[in-house]
């Protein structure tokens, strides 16, 4: 295929030479005409334009032998028979008939599957072996998008079940685009991950899958995937039909057809996160297959749906950045991919290595390794590791020197490549990772992946070491030479180095970039989005231990300047975060039983969370606790949490300084878990063991917020303020939560907003804040039901030595428990000093003529107070004025 290309290429350009100037300019006329399927040469790469440039131009936008049939066609036209007649009879000689006669859709239908599954068949690691797609792709877990925590009914709910993640088999790829709830078939799906969970290998399986015949059979004719990163850095414009002409085995493919029938066409546009938002040039979105324009336009058309409005999508993107991209998207079905189970794990383990005994060897290695192998959920994390132990268990070492951190396993791993080059060339490849180093700022800040060959020799890195561990080359047929292209073996690769080159690189030093630090760390959307794990990595690096290494291995003195900058952006970013509403004005009491409104964009709510992922990468907790300072207040709204999440948001909770306060607002708590069938003896067990006997009796499962129960119990845990708004509170939760207050050293205010207790929820809940050692004062709790058991809680909490103030204001509560309220507030041990609630507008027998004490008509929030004589005695009633 290759020798025909370039035989076809230089009859091309022989057959140009050979043309007169007046010859030539008049085939330039007449080729910007020419036509092929519809599809001509923009005329402003025409002009001006001598034989070479038309022989490329030619080249690159049909083809190289359909480029033959153009140019001879042209020359006949512009009346230079002789050299036409020429090209003709050459062509015979040297490439055989023509083929420029159209298959049929159908009949290339096979030609182009047998092409996909030849070209997609071996995938390059990042170590640039091939291996086969069918013996490396484990499978993940994908679970589709969790719906938005719902408003609470009023009255207990039962313990959802966990929503259940599917392994990426065939069954579950088919299943992307089958019918939701509503019976309404998706055309666009977008899977989300965070950076190496396995998104793109998911995304090339499924288009082998496809052309293996065991995907969408009957539905989609063609699948094209669109590499979204390197599609943005091509240079001038193409149309949609140019790039799925590039993806054909040939150019004599049938695009218009194929175009025809859009509804059997699926597009895969991978790292759609990579495409920037519309500028007000590109307000008119494209609309026309045929129409050249830049890539980010012709890309974005098949996002907006305005480019094919009925043919499939199938788009990953980083977790992060779904937000950006939801106003583009039309009607998405959403799935999350979630990365190995630890099964998965073990299987990945021996396909790695291949030899079995190496493999169990490894694997327990790493498992003994808690938080190294939970690392492992990534895939691409879980490769990294397995080299590294591969080369540690040949050298005879151990991987003790690993953290926890995603941070400090990238770290290893570039140690650990580095040490293969021989001692004495130890300055010069620590010379030549600081100038990759500065590559990668350079591509990462001009969202830049690959580079040309002179920004290799600017920096004086090609044929470096390097260049040869952690660059990709890739070579581009051209008319007369190869276009040679570099890009770092993995884009996290590229992120991690531009990372380090801030440490590596003084600001101040001759040829260092301009704009240091604060270019990286700036507040708007960029941060959230293609920077946000660059910033990760730099938190991570500027760990005292990390620091230490880098030094170390790299043999550079690390300013602390990076460091004081960084944490002073951070408490700079609280300090410009908009007050939150003081405690007990979550909601107007007026609109108390409404739901609460949609958001607009999910991309600002996640932004707390991503800071804490870069707090918790330093594992440094006395910079993690100065940083926090000047956030007072974190709030978290409409997370759905990980495991991962939970980890990190406990680590920083477990590090907060005094007076910290969390507001968890319609947060979804529980996790997506895999279906796990009993085995035939646990379930014979269950059925013949006999449910009386005690000693059958599992103990309760920890739930997911355990981890973060277990850090508000740290003996350094500063948690002033805990509130809990509409995230659905189940037991196993309440358990661990109940757990908690009992220990906790600083929570001193606790809010319980519309959580869907049950009643054994509110029951566990009521004896671990009336236990002794309890420290919350105050207790807010908004639950519309469950009267007996807030009796049940006031009854224990009465005599509580620490609990001074109690609002009930969004309970509703009948009169009776008005009455006994009072009551207990007249206790001479009660030290409650401030009882709120809100009274039920029907029902209460009495009238305002005749007032009782904490009662009023018309449902008023009413607040009780004990009197300040330190006698006990008659209470004073106050009610605040009604909202006008």
């Amino acid at each position: 295929m290759e020798a025909r290309a370039a035989a076809a290429r230089e009859l091309l350009l022989a057959a140009l030479e050979d043309l007169s100037q007046e010859q030539l300019k008049r085939f330039r006329h007449k080729l910007r005409d020419a036509q092929l399927d519809g599809r001509s040469i923009p005329r402003g790469r025409l002009e001006g334009a001598d034989a070479v440039d038309l022989a490329e131009q030619l080249t690159e936008f049909y083809g190289p032998e359909p480029a033959l049939d153009v140019a001879r066609k042209t020359l006949k036209r512009a009346d230079v028979r002789d050299v036409a007649a020429r090209l003709k009879e050459q062509r015979l000689q040297r490439l055989g008939p023509s083929s420029s006669a159209l298959l049929s859709v159908s009949e290339y239908k096979k030609k182009y599957r047998e092409h996909v599954l030849l070209q997609h068949a071996k995938i390059k690691e990042r170590n640039a072996r091939s291996v086969k797609i069918s013996k490396r792709f484990t499978k993940l877990l994908i679970a589709p998008e969790s719906a938005a925590p719902e408003p609470e009914a009023l009255g207990p709910v039962e313990e959802p079940e966990p929503e259940r993640a599917r392994r990426s088999d065939t069954h579950t790829f088919n299943r992307l685009f089958g019918r939701d709830e509503e019976g309404q078939r998706p055309l666009t799906v977008v899977l989300q991950g965070p950076a190496g969970i396995g998104k793109t290998m998911a995304a090339k399986k499924i288009l082998y899958d496809w052309a293996a015949g065991k995907l969408y059979h009957g539905k989609v004719d063609f699948a094209f995937f669109m590499p979204c990163r390197e599609l943005l850095e091509r240079s001038g414009t193409c149309s949609l039909a140019d790039l799925i002409l590039d993806q054909c085995p040939d150019r004599s493919a049938p695009v218009r057809q194929m175009l025809a029938q859009s509804e059997r066409l699926l597009f895969i546009l991978d790292g759609a996160d990579e495409l920037p938002a519309p500028g007000p040039a590109e307000a008119a979105p494209c609309t026309d297959p045929f129409e050249a324009a830049g890539s980010a336009r012709v890309l974005g058309g098949l996002l907006s749906k305005a480019l094919l409005p009925d043919a499939r999508l199938l788009v990953t993107t980083r977790a992060a950045a779904p937000g950006r991209l939801q106003g583009r998207l039309r009607s998405p079905q959403c799935a999350e991919v979630r990365g190995f189970s630890d099964k998965d794990k073990k299987k990945y383990f021996y396909k790695f290595f291949q030899d079995e005994w190496r493999a169990e060897r490894a694997y327990r290695f790493v498992k003994e390794n808690e938080t190294l192998f939970a690392l492992c959920f990534v895939p691409f994390v879980c490769w990294i590791v397995c080299t590294v132990v591969r080369q540690q268990l040949e050298l005879g070492q151990d991987l003790s020197r690993t953290s926890k951190t995603t941070t400090s396993v990238y770290l290893l791993f570039i140690t650990s490549v580095l040490s293969s080059a021989p001692a004495t060339a130890g300055p010069r490849v620590q010379g030549e990772l600081r100038k990759l180093c500065r590559l990668a700022r350079e591509g990462v800040l001009g969202r830049r992946a690959q580079f040309a060959e002179r920004d290799l020799e600017r920096l004086e890195l090609r044929g470096s070491t390097v260049q040869t561990l952690f660059l990709n080359k890739k070579e581009l047929s051209g008319v007369l030479e190869a276009e040679v292209t570099y890009q770092f073996i993995d884009q996290s690769f590229q992120e991690f180095f531009a990372a380090l080159s801030y440490l590596l690189e003084d600001e101040e030093a001759p040829g260092a970039p301009a704009g240091g630090v604060g270019a990286l760390l700036r507040e708007d959307a960029e941060l959230r989005c293609h920077l946000a794990l660059t910033t990760r990595f730099l938190f991570g690096l500027l760990s005292a231990e990390r620091m230490r290494d880098i030094e170390r291995y790299f043999g550079c003195v690390v300013s602390e300047r990076v460091k004081q900058d960084v944490l002073r952006w951070v408490q700079d970013l609280g300090q410009g975060r908009p007050t939150a509403a003081p405690e007990g004005s979550e909601k107007p009491e007026a609109l108390e039983g409404t739901e609460e409104p949609e958001e607009e964009e999910g991309e600002e709510l996640n932004h707390p969370l991503e800071l804490l992922y870069c707090l918790y990468e330093t594992q440094e907790d006395a910079f993690v606790r100065q940083a926090l300072r000047g956030l007072p207040e974190l709030v978290l709204e409409r997370v759905c949490f990980s495991r991962m999440d939970l980890a990190v948001l406990s680590y920083c909770v477990r590090c907060c300084p005094a007076g910290q306060a969390l507001r968890l607002v319609s947060c979804r708590l529980a996790t997506a878990q895999e279906k796990k069938k009993k085995s035939l003896m646990k379930r014979l067990q269950g059925s013949l063991g006999g449910g009386s006997s005690q000693a059958t009796k599992t103990k309760p499962q920890a739930s997911p917020l355990h981890p973060l129960c277990e850090a508000m119990m740290d003996p350094h845990c500063g948690l002033h303020r805990l509130t809990l708004f509409r995230c659905k509170l189940t037991d196993a939760v309440c358990r661990d939560l109940s757990q908690a207050l009992r220990e906790a050293p600083a929570l001193a205010e606790l809010g319980l907003l519309h959580n869907g207790l049950s009643e054994a929820g509110l029951r566990v809940l009521s004896e671990g804040l009336a236990w002794p050692q309890c420290r919350v004062q105050t207790l807010r709790v908004q639950q519309p039901s469950l009267q007996e058991e807030l009796q049940y809680l006031v009854g224990l909490l009465w005599q509580s030595l620490t609990l001074t103030t109690l609002d009930l204001s969004g309970c509703q509560l009948p009169e009776s428990m008005v009455t006994y309220l009072c009551a207990v507030l007249q206790q001479p041990r009660c030290h409650l000093q401030t009882l709120r609630w809100r009274q039920r507008r029907e029902g209460c027998g009495h009238t305002a003529s005749q007032p009782r004490v904490g009662w009023v008509p018309g449902g008023l929030p009413w607040t009780l107070q004990r009197s300040t004589s330190g006698v006990a005695g008659p209470s004073r009633v106050t009610a605040p004025k009604p909202s006008p």
